[in-house]
């Protein structure tokens, strides 16, 4: 046989295999080993080394590509009080999470979470608490990457998603399910229009829920304090406190207090992790209540703080900290003589 191509007669072939096949072992493993010893044997050192070299560069490029192209959702799922979390490997929005909910609560039985995995959401993988809370921050810094982080709270019949301008938008599933429905009502419209149609829909519908605090709910008062390089800001507390703190000052019933304050570490230049809530009893007794902090409630309280000190000080934080810092390492001014 002319050519390139090495070539056994098929009787050959056969032998040959059979012969390997008692030794464990195949032509094309044995005629790979082969292959590798003649290389490495005649092809010079350095030249293998930067061989090398090119092939893990163009294997990095590659992964590095594919990294770039590939597009994530998160889930939180709480049922029967337990928390449970989720990635999914692709694009998807709010309106496809609302088909999910008015499909599931017209079905009227059954648990939430084995439904969310049988629908169009079947391939979520489960990732830790940790991954979830990194993929949140990766929503706000860039929302292109993580296109949509959704919490469905089957326990409060909730949802909330994180939106990078708003923070956490919170309505009931029920709403959505009514809104979904009249967005699709009209049929031919562009994708943008079903969006938009949807979210008028839920105006004025939005719920203050804990661990999803919106832009709607934060804003200040009072002076920007600094203490031990933090910065103190008092929150104005006109959405449902007792909703999201688990307190009783909201009533008639008593005379308690509820002062809340989130703080900015100058040193770290990030949000602290909790808010400052401190109850003040009518009976002159004091109480912290802990609330933590996730990664969407912090991008939108610096948002909120930033606007606030250009409003007070005339500087954005960035440079009012500056400021700060330069005044503390200033020295003294020499008496007059």
């Amino acid at each position: 046989m002319s050519g390139d191509v090495l070539w056994l007669h098929e009787y050959e072939m056969s032998a040959l295999s059979s012969v390997l096949e008692k030794q464990g072992t195949t032509v094309e493993k044995r005629m790979q080993e082969m292959l590798i010893g003649l290389y490495a044997e005649l092809v010079p050192h350095e030249e293998q080394q930067e061989i090398r070299s090119r092939l893990y560069a163009e294997c990095a490029a590659e992964q590095t590509a594919e990294e770039a192209a590939r597009k994530y959702t998160a889930f939180c799922v709480r049922e029967n009080d337990k928390i449970s979390f989720y990635q999914l490997d692709r694009t998807e929005d709010i309106l496809e999470v609302a088909k999910f909910l008015r499909r599931y609560l017209r079905q009227g039985q059954g648990h939430g979470a084995a439904a969310l995995q049988t629908s169009a959401f079947a391939r979520m993988d489960p990732v830790t608490e940790e991954q979830y809370e990194r993929l949140l921050a990766l929503r706000m810094e860039s929302p292109g990457k993580v296109t949509g982080v959704f919490d469905l709270d089957f326990d409060r019949q909730e949802v909330s998603s994180a939106d990078v301008a708003e923070g956490w938008n919170t309505w009931s599933m029920q709403d959505v399910s009514n809104a979904i429905y009249h967005a699709y009502r009209k049929s031919c419209l562009r994708p943008e229009q079903y969006t938009a149609r949807f979210l008028e829909k839920l105006e004025s519908k939005e719920l203050t829920s804990p661990g999803h605090l919106s832009a709607r709910d934060i804003s200040f008062a009072e002076e920007i304090t600094e203490i031990d390089s933090l910065l103190n800001f008092m929150a104005e507390t006109y959405f449902d406190v007792d909703k999201v703190f688990g307190t009783h000052v909201c009533t008639c019933e008593n005379d308690d207090a509820l002062n809340v304050y989130a703080n900015y570490d100058c040193a770290s230049g990030q949000v602290c992790d909790e808010l400052e809530v401190d109850l003040h009893r009518a009976d002159g007794r004091e109480e912290s209540v802990e609330y933590r902090l996730n990664a969407v409630e912090k991008a939108t309280l610096l948002r909120k703080m930033d606007v606030y000190c250009l409003e007070q000080t005339g500087t954005s934080l960035k440079d009012y900290i500056a400021q700060l810092m330069a005044e503390e390492i200033m020295p003294p001014s020499a008496p007059l003589m």
